[in-house]
């Protein structure tokens, strides 16, 4: 994986409202992939600050979302480069 890809991992990662099922559908890393990424790339106590936020957030898991969201990016969100999803 390459720097840019793995950056960008990392990113949607630290995002509160993007999903893991995003990363997946981007880059076909699962979250215990992204998880092991995370650990692996950032420092320690970032990684434990970044779990404890993480763990079980509605907004992470697209299962536990409300039915009524189904995007993966904020409606009001312009093209972000490097983001596959927002090129139409």
């Amino acid at each position: 994986m390459d720097e840019v890809s793995k950056d960008r991992i990392i990113e949607m990662a630290w995002e509160d409202r993007t999903p893991f099922d995003a990363i997946k559908l981007q880059f076909g890393l699962k979250e215990q992939d992204v998880i092991e990424l995370m650990r692996k790339n950032i420092s320690r106590n970032s990684f434990k600050l970044w779990r404890k936020r993480v763990k079980g957030r509605k907004t992470k898991h697209q299962k536990k979302r409300l039915n009524d969201v189904s995007r993966f990016k904020c409606s009001m969100q312009k093209n972000i480069s490097g983001n596959k999803i927002s090129k139409r």
